[in-house]
């Protein structure tokens, strides 16, 4: 079965991002908000989650479970994006608005990969 190109670059997207959580990790390490414990954790292991996510995504037996394990983690990465937008310490010198932007951006990558939860 071949996979449309858009797999591709989604999947492309959540490796490179998860290789960042290794690359940079204080970049992550900023916006995790302080009433989760082990911050380190937390970043290593949601990169490892969407490296092993964004390969999945491109073997078609697993690209639904890949999908939802894709929903799930933008799910429980919200809160960060949520205190990146709140905080100015965790917002990375982005302005306001754009962190603003990356709010309703999470539902749109959600509903992106939910195209693929019946593959």
């Amino acid at each position: 079965m071949n996979l449309p190109w858009h797999l591709y670059l989604m999947s492309a997207i959540y490796i490179i991002a998860g290789f960042n959580h290794f690359r940079n990790p204080k970049l992550y390490l900023k916006i995790i908000p302080p009433y989760f414990s082990n911050p380190k954790l937390l970043n290593y292991t949601s990169g490892i989650a969407e490296i092993l996510l964004g390969l999945l995504l491109c073997v078609p037996e697993f690209t639904p479970f890949a999908a939802w394990g894709i929903i799930i983690l933008l799910l429980a990465i919200f809160p960060a994006n949520l205190y990146m937008y709140q905080n100015e310490n965790a917002g990375l010198e982005l302005p306001k608005w754009i962190r603003l932007l990356r709010l309703p951006l999470q539902f749109a990558l959600i509903f992106w990969a939910y195209q693929y939860t019946k593959y």
